[in-house]
Order: structure tokens, then C-alpha cells, then sequence
């Protein structure tokens, strides 16, 4: 507990905040006090130039003071002393309250407590934290204002729980108020649950109340670690405060608490968000200067940072550092990298991430195997040999049964008609109506003349009949197509008939049938 004059000068920092319920009886004590609405942590609108100030006077103090507030720093969550049992019974809550319907939990909870469980405070803390597990944080706190009805008081244990159920529901002022409870009471904190509590402010955006919930707790004797700067970091570059975020990794590289490669991944993703990737690839050197080992995360900040600017070819050289690291590349860098360079247009370079992401056995989706399909036919009429690659991809994605899109089989139909492959085109154009898609009519177009070109004209009239009989109107361009190759093999009648056809549907070809 801490002495009384201490006490008040650090309490001085929470202020009463008036009560809009009747007190309520306390699950601590069995007392009636004002706990859900007595105490609220105070925080100012500080101007940005002093968060770091302030930050790191928390640091300080927390270093340099010892009020004797019992704050536990073991990495242990449940007070319990088989801490196994412990954990073993969530994991089974979990399990049980997972297949229970949202609206049946209360009364099966109810009926498990009649029938003689969690008969013990440590067993109801169990069913709270299984409750906060399957993100029913709601439910367990309403089970935390009945403990004392059902005979339990409360412990520190209980309330680290009460915290991070207000964080999971985003009630900040509730958060600080038990916080504040537990300071006023010197009630035993956990380390992660007030990192929990800061970590929440920050992602949410609230850096002052996480820099004020940190001076008052290191006013106390509680000792940030790293991770607890890392939230912080984490939110400064959540609101685009960068250029802060970058001078508090400067200051603690210089100070007694080294950042970890976390720090310095989160300071890099703050520089990738705001267009500024070659400095955060000058931050991951300085990393690897210091010793730390960058792990995927890290470089995939990269390969989506140039992504965003527009710069994907700067990704090889960073997958070619993550290489010489012996960081293996996993899923999400090889595809974040892919699709940055399909995006931008480097059909090529892509095709060498795709080929290398097979041999390693790594699934490519199908939304990034048909950009592929699609840029390397594009290129294709300036390098043939790019078609063959482009037709292997779309023959594998047949084979696998992946989804090609509409727009994949026109632009590789239309590509094999280019390359002369007007059976294959014809093929996939019947596939392709299976399959319940409809042809641009450009596609159709494009088969009818590419069969035309090569004497095929039964082939060609065919695909005429597909369209009539698909309720679609030919277009103009089909007709004449067809009208000219048959003149040209003074085919008349057959000439006529595709003219008159077109009559009957309306339109008027430029070509007519030899006299």
C-alpha cells in the first residue's frame, strides 16, 4: 500500500468523475463504494511537441522512483499457483462456450454454476477470461457485477480481466476507472495488462490518455518494458505523427531501453504509409547494424510500402536482401510483391515471382494469376514467346479449376487469335459460353476473322450461329467479315444468306454479296 501523502500527490492525477448510478455494491469488498464510475484517469490536450518530453519523463520515473505499489512483472497471467490448471480450463471453457448460441450462454452459464462449477474465485476468473477468449467481453462483465450475489470477491486477478474487457469494447473511461480503482486500493497490477490498456489507447488513436495512463503507472513503479514503447510507436504512426514516432526510436536507441526489431518495424510501416520507403529502408539497415534480426513482417512493410508508391521493381532488391538475411520469404511477401507488380504493369518481372513462388510450392490466387494471364498476353504481340508463357499459365489455372474471370478469356482468346491459334481460341470461346459468360463482341469478332484469315469459313459460320443462338445481335463487323470471305471464295449463295440474315436482325452490312 502506498503511503498516504505519495498516495495523494499521485491520485492527484484521477479525478472524481460524478456518478450517474446509485453506488453499487463492490465485487471487491462486498462494500458498497463508487467503483464503476469514481475514478477516471485525467488527460490534457497536450501540444504534440511534448509527448516525447512527457513520454520519457514516465520513463524516467519509473526508473529512478519505487512508491512499493505492488506491480507484478512476471509474463504470468493468472495469479493461480498451478497457472497450468489454469490454463487448461480455458482452453476447455473455450471449447464448450464456443458451440453454445450467442443467446443461450447466459442461462447455460448459470445452469453450470448451479450444478457446482466455479465453485472459486480462480475458477470464475477462468470463465471470464474464456468469455474475453471467444470475444463475448459483454457477457463476462455482466458475470463480473453479479460475483457478488453469487457469494465471490473480486480479486487483482479479476479486475486485470475487467480492464481488458473494456478494452475490447473500446470503453476507455471504464478501462482507467478500474485502473484507477486498483491504484487508489494498491491492488496487485499485472505489466500486461497495463500494456494491454496503453496498447488499446494508442491503436484506438488516444495517445495522450496512453502517455497519461503511462506516467501515472510509472509514477508507481511500474517499469515499461520495449513493447510498451512499441504500442506508443505503433500509434504515433497510426495518426501520422512519423516524424515523432522516428525521434522517440532515436531516443530510446540512445537511452538505457534499446528498441527491438518491432520498434523499428513499426517506425518503418509509419514511413511506408506516407510515401517514404526509402527511409524506412534506411531504418532497416540501421537495424541491421545494431544486431537485430528483421523477420518477414518487416520486409513485407517494404514490398507494400514501394507498392503503394508505385516503385515495385525496388521490391526485387529487397527480396534479394531478405534472401542473403536467410529470412525466408513467405506467402503474403511473395504475393504482396506480385500484385505490386502487376499493378503497375511489369508482366515480366512478375512472371519470374509467379515461377519462383510454384517451385516453392506457395498457391497463387487466382485473382493475381488472372491480372498475370492478362499482362502477359498484352505483351505478347511484341515477344511471341510470351504468349506460350501466358497460355501455360491460363492451362494450368483450367487444370487446378481456379476461377477465370470474363474479362481473362476474352483477352486470351483474342491473344490466340493474334498468334494464330484459332482452334484453341475457338475452344475456349465454347468454353467460355458453358460456362455461362458473355463474349465482348469484339471476342467474337476477333475469332470470326482469325478463322476467315486462314480459310475456315464453316468454322467461322458456326461461331455466327453460337451468337444468334445466344440471343445476341451480331454486329456489324461480323457480317462483313464473313460476306467478304465468302465472296472471296464465290460462295454467292452462301454470301446472300448471311446478308439476309442480317437484314432480318436489323442490320445493315457495308459488304453485299457479289452480283
Amino acid at each position: 500500500m502506498l503511503p498516504r501523502p505519495q498516495a495523494t500527490r499521485l491520485m492527484n492525477s484521477l479525478v472524481s468523475v460524478p456518478s450517474t448510478k446509485c453506488p453499487s455494491i463492490s465485487p471487491l469488498h462486498g462494500t458498497f463504494v463508487c467503483f464503476k464510475n469514481s475514478y477516471r484517469i485525467h488527460y490534457n490536450n497536450a501540444h504534440h511537441a511534448k509527448f516525447l518530453v512527457c513520454a520519457f519523463d514516465a520513463l524516467k520515473l519509473s526508473h529512478s522512483t519505487d512508491y512499493g505499489l505492488p506491480i507484478e512483472e512476471d509474463r504470468s497471467e493468472n495469479p493461480v499457483s498451478d497457472k497450468a490448471a489454469s490454463r487448461f480450463r480455458v482452453e476447455k471453457l473455450v471449447g464448450r462456450i464456443r458451440v453454445l448460441p450467442t443467446k443461450e450462454r447466459s442461462e447455460t452459464i448459470n445452469n453450470w454454476r448451479q450444478n457446482g462449477e466455479f465453485e472459486t474465485v480462480a475458477e470464475f476468473n477462468d470463465l471470464l477470461m474464456a468469455l474475453l477468449f471467444v470475444d463475448d467481453s459483454k457477457l463476462a462483465l455482466k458475470l463480473f457485477d453479479k460475483m457478488p450475489s453469487q457469494g465471490f470477491k473480486a480479486d487483482s486477478w479479476t479486475l486485470s480481466i475487467v480492464i481488458r474487457c473494456h478494452c475490447k469494447n473500446k470503453d476507455f473511461d471504464a478501462a482507467e476507472r478500474v485502473l484507477g480503482y486498483m491504484l487508489d486500493n494498491g491492488l496487485h497490477l499485472k505489466f500486461s495488462t497495463i500494456t494491454v490498456l496503453i496498447k488499446s489507447l494508442s491503436r484506438s488513436g488516444r495517445l495522450q490518455r496512453a502517455l497519461r495512463v503511462l506516467e501515472v503507472v510509472g509514477g508507481v513503479g511500474f517499469k515499461p518494458m520495449v513493447k510498451t514503447y512499441n504500442c506508443l510507436l505503433k500509434g504515433l504512426c497510426y495518426v501520422g505523427r512519423v516524424e515523432e514516432a522516428y525521434e522517440m526510436l532515436m531516443t530510446m536507441k540512445k537511452g538505457d531501453l534499446k528498441p527491438d526489431m518491432y520498434s523499428y518495424t513499426a517506425v518503418m510501416d509509419g514511413f511506408c504509409k506516407v510515401g517514404r520507403s526509402d527511409e524506412a529502408v534506411e531504418l532497416l539497415d540501421e537495424a541491421l547494424e545494431m544486431g537485430l534480426t528483421p523477420d518477414s513482417v518487416a520486409f513485407n512493410t517494404l514490398f507494400n510500402g514501394y507498392c503503394i508508391e508505385g516503385r515495385p521493381l525496388m521490391g526485387i532488391g529487397i527480396l534479394k536482401k531478405m534472401k542473403e538475411r536467410n529470412c525466408s520469404p513467405d506467402y503474403i511477401c511473395y504475393s504482396t510483391l506480385l500484385h505490386g507488380l502487376l499493378k503497375w504493369g511489369h508482366p515480366r518481372t512478375a512472371l519470374k515471382i509467379y515461377e519462383e513462388m510454384v517451385g516453392i510450392g506457395l498457391q497463387v490466387e487466382d485473382k493475381m494469376m488472372n491480372s498475370l494471364v492478362r499482362g502477359l498476353c498484352r505483351i505478347s504481340c511484341k515477344r511471341k514467346d510470351f504468349l506460350e508463357k501466358a497460355l501455360q499459365v491460363f492451362k494450368k489455372m483450367k487444370y487446378e479449376d481456379s476461377v477465370i474471370e470474363p474479362s481473362t478469356y476474352d483477352v486470351m482468346i483474342g491473344t490466340l487469335c493474334m498468334g494464330k491459334k484459332t482452334d484453341e481460341a475457338s475452344v475456349n470461346l465454347q468454353k467460355m459460353i458453358r460456362k455461362g459468360y458473355a463474349p465482348r463482341m469484339t471476342t467474337f469478332n476477333g475469332v470470326i476473322q482469325a478463322l476467315c484469315s486462314e480459310g475456315k469459313v464453316i468454322e467461322a459460320l458456326s461461331v455466327l450461329v453460337v451468337l444468334n443462338e445466344g440471343g445476341r445481335v451480331p454486329s456489324r463487323p461480323c457480317y462483313n467479315l464473313l460476306i467478304d470471305e465468302l465472296n472471296q471464295h464465290e460462295s454467292l449463295l452462301g454470301a446472300s444468306n448471311v446478308y439476309g440474315a442480317a437484314l432480318k436482325r436489323g442490320v445493315l452490312p457495308s459488304k453485299t454479296p457479289l452480283q
